[in-house]
């Protein structure tokens, strides 16, 4: 899997500190779990974090020393028979694992309701303060052109979209602020199907999509 879109810097960060909302910190899980380059960012922002905890010590810390050693080790090579495998697995009905409790096991299986031709949608189980949900975008179908009340994160899945951002292929993360409009649309052949989070109501250019938001809820 070759990514070209990934985590913006401040989300690593946010996502190391714990301060990520709870939506978007599962789409940035997920995007961990297939990105090598993001985790090793990741295990930087953890270092630094550390070594700043260590900085605010005034007096001796009994436990520094347990700290610095745990520090140290995240760059040493892992032995064989600790490799997590990141990576989707062979089956490609299965969704990623950070997703599962929210979503299900299957893609095959997710309940898929109809939301404007040829895009369904599926909502997680359980939602933090913002709104976390999966997309099927059907080959050459635009999404509504909007923006963002806040943050948004899109995850591919499978399948591609293009928007004025670029071509973004299974891996890629859109890790956007409230300063980006755009219209994703299916590129390719095949479905694309994306996980998207926002921790507020995205803002809709055209007139149905206002109409209808209240409806759908995004």
């Amino acid at each position: 899997m070759k990514d070209q879109h990934h985590l913006d810097e401040a989300t690593l960060v946010s996502y190391c500190a714990g301060s990520l909302p709870q939506d978007l910190a599962v789409v940035a899980g997920a995007h961990l779990q297939l990105c090598a380059s993001c985790r090793i960012k990741l295990r930087q922002a953890e270092r630094i974090g550390g070594l700043l905890m260590l900085a605010q010590v005034p007096t001796p810390d009994p436990m520094a020393s347990g700290r610095l050693a745990m520090l140290a080790r995240l760059d040493e090579p892992a032995p064989a028979s600790a490799v997590v495998d990141f990576g989707a697995p062979g089956d490609a009905d299965l969704l990623p694992v950070s997703l599962r409790p929210h979503f299900g096991q299957r893609y095959s299986q997710l309940p898929w309701r109809w939301l404007i031709p040829g895009v369904r949608m599926v909502r997680a189980k359980a939602q933090g303060t913002g709104s976390l949900v999966m997309f099927n975008i059907a080959p050459g179908t635009s999404m509504p052109v909007h923006s963002h009340g806040r943050s948004e994160m899109t995850l591919v899945l499978k399948g591609a979209y293009r928007d004025a951002l670029g071509h973004f292929g299974p891996g890629d993360i859109a890790d956007l602020d409230e300063t980006i409009e755009h219209q994703p649309v299916a590129w390719g052949d095949d479905h694309c199907i994306c996980v998207a989070a926002t921790d507020a109501p995205l803002r809709f250019s055209g007139l149905i999509p206002r109409l209808m938001q209240p409806f759908i809820g995004l």
